[in-house]
């Protein structure tokens, strides 16, 4: 099965990109396979410089050193690839840092068109904006990369989650960290001043235009939810008519099944018809007898993980 990848994997393969479109010779570092209590998973990358500068991780720190060593090389040499193994047992790990247990298989390839073509980059980078999922098959014999999933070693790199929060909410308050945690960045769109205060979402940058304005130029993809939490109509309607016009896979919003009753015959009033209508899910999350703001973020980011999981079961 391929691996899945994350957002950081792919910005150093951006950086990578930059580096080499800047006239650069760039190495790229790959986890290929571990065992044990290995710091770093299959799959994470590390993108070294010809002039020995780097981004990513293969190891935490442990073993970066000497990747960057074995890269510079195969750069230098201009052809071929590198697999490399430490371990706790092998004296070069302990040398190098690798005391935590575990072992891990590093290849090592060039940022080329025999290698892992730059072009492969720029593919990602689409395919995440687009929220299209790509796997990328490798060669371990001459270190040739492919989109496909039909090599010895499969990547795959699912697109960057995305979750628009229509209402800063006290349920938006509890549901931000929640989607932090399952690695979906969240975006609350408000418009109330006195909801969307700075001081009620520390960190997070609030967007305080209308739900139809943010949500055209936020542009939900197959990688977006959207969910409506204010119960106002000028604010979660027009919301939810933009997440049914995209591809978004999880679409939302807070009510009484009588409120969403009648919010369906509004949407419905706009030209949606009933499947379309369907894909709205109201009451938001899953029943689990949610009684406090803390437990209905908790349903909500459930039933958003299990649409994105295909394991959402259609309702009554």
């Amino acid at each position: 099965m391929a691996e899945p990848r994350t957002a950081d994997d792919l910005g150093t393969l951006r950086a990578a990109l930059g580096w080499h479109r800047a006239g650069h010779r760039v190495a790229i570092a790959t986890v290929v396979d571990t065992w044990g209590s290995a710091p770093r998973r299959k799959g994470s990358h590390l993108a070294i410089r010809d002039d020995g500068l780097f981004e990513g991780s293969v190891s935490g720190g442990c073993v970066e050193g000497d990747v960057i060593t074995e890269a510079q090389a195969l750069l230098d040499a201009g052809t071929g690839v590198a697999t490399l193994d430490y371990g706790v047992a092998d004296a070069t790990a302990w040398q190098v840092g690798l005391a935590c247990g575990g072992r891990i298989q590093v290849l090592v390839q060039r940022l080329a068109d025999d290698g892992f073509p730059p072009t492969l980059i720029d593919r990602l980078s689409a395919a995440a904006e687009t929220g299209e999922a790509v796997t990328l098959a490798t060669d371990p014999a001459t270190g040739a990369t492919h989109e496909g999933d039909d090599g010895p070693l499969t990547r795959a790199y699912p697109p960057p989650r995305r979750l628009a929060i229509i209402g800063a909410v006290h349920i938006a308050q509890a549901l931000v960290p929640l989607a932090l945690g399952l690695g979906v960045t969240p975006t609350v769109i408000d418009p109330r001043g006195l909801f969307a205060a700075d001081a009620r979402f520390a960190g997070l940058e609030l967007d305080r235009r209308w739900p139809d304005e943010a949500l055209a130029e936020w542009q939900p993809n197959a990688a977006s939810a959207v969910v409506a939490l204010t119960h106002d109509p000028k604010l979660d309607d027009v919301a939810l008519a933009a997440a049914l016009r995209s591809p978004a896979y999880y679409i939302a919003a807070l009510g009484s099944r009588k409120n969403h009753a009648g919010r369906l015959e509004r949407l419905g009033a706009l030209g949606f018809d009933a499947d379309t209508l369907a894909r709205v899910r109201g009451p938001a999350g899953l029943a689990i007898g949610a009684a406090d703001p803390a437990e209905i973020a908790l349903s909500i980011a459930a039933e958003m993980t299990a649409a994105w999981r295909g394991a959402l079961a259609p309702r009554a």
